[in-house]
């Protein structure tokens, strides 16, 4: 019987447990305390640390990861194996064996255990690599016209690591290739696994470390030599199905059937591929907690999203149809991720949302981009600014490149032109990502971040218990260059063996205080945290301090105190926020500080004032109750059966710490907590708003810093009312003096020259406002049926002229803005409107009388 995609994965789970290695559970797709890299993109990324050298409590491990990556989005669709999200099943050893039992292992998974045919398989093996290469010839006994010698770029971990870098851990690779058969439309006469013509699939890729790259390309043995290999789920299982293409198997046939039945049938074949792939990315990557965003991970999803989207619609898709695929997936991939049943509604309106907002943006921009292209094509402005132009679309209103294409197609937009076009919208794009890199600390380099020495300890955490302690100086750094002693003025990282400072984690900031020795102290200003190991970033202060020395270690006791209250505010508020909105409330990011929180959770739209104030009162009743924080280790299974609430981008391992708040509030969490909720004193709500399609943030303040934003919002509510109030006398004179002045002006429109029955009125008014002066030009309209009314008035230094025209004259081509638009240059001012009314500004009120007498011309002669 043919072994589904959730058998094979047990299976290959189950052989290496029998081979001694420990199964570790699948990281997220967002790596935690790695900021190199947006998504998990490898199973030995969460193995990072043992691959520095510092080896915990196993040296052999296997893992089935989830894996998230963008490189090869250009692939998806068109070939029978990439895919945006996929599972990589991985062995590794951490100093333990090396390349015969890796090699042996993979041989008799594959063909033993799955039972696939030994004469279907190649391998190839680093051209130098000859000890790889004599165990596959004589341990394993493969045919030697099935192995094949390949370069730096293909069989060398990094690729061309040697001439190119990074520096650090590399080294050779041997890759397990399945071959299909040949290829008739193949012209390769020696067609082996360095050919593209699809014959072969790269199914399992065994990489040796056993090199250090120094500067200039030098490659130094390493003293643990590891395994590290990689192996593509969807692959291996349309192997073992005996399919051709990833998209035939039992991983996407749900998937696939459900865009047929959602979004119609006719779609190609490279289109239902594209979007049954990236579904599959965004339900896991906004299950682990990315939301849809303009920016990192979150722009990479919203893509995505779009991208999908766009798909459907130029099939002439009408209806919301995306997030209706969100179940298929989960039907195809609960059994090993139960999890993602729970998440379900949460991740299709999160989908839904975006889809909407996409259709809006596609239904408002591409008629404006259509008349756009058409004025540049008919007006032969050049390829540059309808490059330009095409970028516009794409960057800033997020247009897909399709629909772009698609609107270039519809005005006639071809050859050269096109060409040249595209090329610029291009090279606009490539300047755009590479800002967008500068900008970030992404660098796609799993090492990047390892200048600490790879033989330190984690360290141990007093924090819980202390705000003080002693400990020893394992490390010290300037510039992330190792050094042995720093001095006064010096920027400095410092790690000790043991700390009270709280390293930033699950949203609460690092400590700051004060490492103190004999000779010299440093400032903290912050503690981060890289792979267990807690790094103390400050300035020396004093004297100056060495390697191995003891200091003594003070937090900042007060702030700690202000962050704790926050802390336990935070988990206060998710109860009440759950409470009062409902339980679909989940937590999607959050802030803790000393001077505020700010939490962000999963709600469809903005929240009334009623319920932000039946939220604060819950949590104020809370903190009034004065119910004890109790901090435990569980079992993370125990946890979960008390109703210990997760938040679902961590990952956890078997023992968890848990903060309970009586009945209120049960939650995983690492981070410091008060002791007693009476001790948080006051709770008040600052703010509530969007930060993406679905979610909502609040930031909040607890203690001394709400009373202090209770006063200064009493403070800035009385100057408010203060300011009305003076508003209001202001107006009630203004209405008064515009009854006195319209009651005085009955003769004088009278005795105001007439033109071909049309009454000018010209007159200046010192010391009103330009609401005024319109009020009163609608008087003398209406007085005079048929008037032209110039007004002015100096208020303060400053002059303003307001032209009023009646219907009968706007009729007959006279037009106040024009007139308008002709005096403002004599005053050096500025003016607009509309036809029958219109105004003007300036700081030359001398020059004032002079424009009007230049607007009565104006009128004369035109009447």
């Amino acid at each position: 019987m043919t072994l589904n995609s959730c058998e094979n994965r047990k299976k290959f789970l189950y052989f290496f447990a029998s081979k001694g290695h420990t199964v570790v559970a699948s990281d997220s797709v967002v790596p935690k305390d790695d900021p190199t890299v947006l998504f998990t993109t490898a199973g030995m990324q969460q193995f990072k640390r043992q691959f520095l050298g510092y080896v915990g409590d196993y040296t052999r491990a296997a893992s089935s990861q989830k894996c998230l990556r963008t490189d090869d989005l250009d692939k998806v669709g068109k070939t029978d194996f990439h895919h945006t999200f996929f599972e990589m099943l991985g062995n590794f050893s951490f100093g333990d064996y090396f390349k015969k039992d890796a090699i042996a292992w993979a041989w008799e998974f594959l063909t033993t255990e799955l039972k696939i045919p030994a004469e279907k398989l190649w391998v190839s093996v680093y051209t130098d690599d000859e000890e790889a290469a004599q165990i596959w010839l004589k341990d394993i006994r493969i045919d030697p016209k099935k192995l094949v010698r390949l370069g730096d770029k293909s069989n060398f971990w990094p690729a061309e690591a040697k001439e190119k870098g990074p520096n650090g851990p590399c080294g050779p690779c041997s890759e397990i290739f399945y071959d299909y058969g040949v290829n008739p439309k193949c012209t390769n006469k020696k067609c082996d696994p360095d050919c593209n013509c699809g014959r072969f699939s790269e199914i399992w890729n065994l990489v040796f470390t056993q090199f250090n790259r120094q500067e200039g390309g030098v490659l130094e043995p390493l003293p643990n030599k590891n395994i590290d290999t990689g192996m593509g789920l969807e692959r291996l299982v349309a192997v073992v199905q005996g399919k051709k293409s990833n998209y035939e198997t039992d991983f996407f046939a749900p998937i696939l059937k459900s865009i047929d039945t959602n979004a119609g049938k006719g779609l190609a074949p490279a289109q239902r591929y594209i979007i049954a792939d990236h579904i599959r990315a965004i339900v896991f990557a906004v299950a682990d907690g990315v939301i849809p965003s303009n920016e990192g991970r979150g722009y990479v999803v919203k893509r995505l999203i779009i991208d999908i989207t766009d798909i459907v619609l130029q099939h002439g898709q009408k209806e919301v149809v995306i997030y209706k695929l969100v179940p298929s997936v989960i039907e195809a991939m609960e059994k090993a991720y139960p999890e993602l049943k729970k998440k379900s509604g949460e991740i299709a309106d999160i989908v839904k949302n975006i889809e909407i907002s996409y259709r809006k943006v596609r239904t408002e921009r591409v008629p404006e981009l259509t008349r756009e292209v058409t004025d540049i094509f008919k007006g032969k402005q050049g390829s540059g600014i309808l490059g330009q132009k095409m970028f516009l679309y794409r960057d800033t209103y997020g247009l897909t490149l399709p629909t772009i294409m698609a609107v270039l197609d519809s005005c006639g937009v071809c050859g050269k032109l096109r060409e040249d076009a595209c090329k610029e919208f291009e090279r606009l794009m490539a300047v755009q990502q590479k800002k967008s890199r500068e900008g970030s600390r992404m660098t796609g380099d799993v090492f990047t971040g390892a200048e600490l020495d790879v033989d330190i300890p984690k360290t141990k955490f007093e924090g819980y218990e202390h705000t003080q302690g002693t400990g020893k100086v394992l490390r010290l750094f300037i510039d992330n260059q190792n050094v042995n002693e720093v001095s006064k003025g010096d920027q400095v990282k410092v790690v000790l063996d043991k700390t009270p400072f709280y390293a930033e984690a699950g949203g609460q900031v690092g400590d700051t205080g004060y490492i103190s020795g004999k000779k010299g102290k440093i400032r903290v200003e912050d503690t981060q945290k890289i792979n267990d190991v807690y790094v103390h970033r400050g300035v020396v202060e004093d004297g100056l301090l060495r390697v191995d020395e003891m200091v003594e270690t003070a937090i900042d006791a007060e702030r700690r105190l202000a962050i704790m209250r926050h802390h336990t505010a935070t988990h206060l508020l998710q109860a009440a926020l759950r409470e009062v909105l409902g339980k679909h409330v989940q937590q999607q990011g959050s802030l803790v500080a000393g001077d505020r929180l700010r939490f962000d959770f999963s709600h469809p739209k903005a929240i009334s004032k009623e319920e932000i104030k039946k939220i604060e009162d819950r949590v104020n009743e809370h903190v009034a109750a004065g119910i004890p924080v109790r901090k435990e280790i569980l079992g993370i299974e125990e946890a979960r059966k008390k109703g210990a609430l997760a938040f679902f981008a961590e990952k956890y391992g078997d023992k968890v710490r848990v903060v309970s708040i009586g009945d209120v509030s049960r939650e995983f969490c690492g981070g410091t907590h008060l002791k007693n909720t009476g001790e948080i004193g006051i709770f008040k709500i600052a703010s509530e708003g969007a930060v993406a399609q679905g979610i909502r943030r609040l930031e909040a303040k607890t203690g001394k810093d709400a009373a202090l934003f209770l006063k200064k919002k009493e403070d800035a509510e009385r100057a408010n009312a203060e300011l009305a109030k003076a508003k209001q006398l202001e107006t009630e004179q203004e209405k008064a003096r515009y009854n006195v002045i319209i009651k005085s002006l009955d003769p004088e429109i009278k005795s105001s020259p007439e033109i071909a029955g049309t009454k000018i009125f010209n007159k200046v008014i010192n010391d009103v406002r330009v609401d005024t002066l319109k009020s009163i030009s609608d008087f003398v309209k209406q007085a005079a049926k048929s008037s032209a009314v110039i007004l002015g008035s100096q208020t303060n230094g400053t002059a303003t002229i307001v032209v009023a025209v009646t219907d009968d004259l706007v009729k007959r081509g006279i037009s106040a803005r024009e007139i308008v638009k002709e005096i403002a240059p004599l005053i050096e001012g500025s003016g607009g409107g509309a036809p029958q009314l219109a105004q003007a500004g300036s700081k030359r009120p001398e020059r004032m009388e002079a424009a009007m007498q230049k607007a009565v011309g104006i009128l004369k002669g035109k009447l």
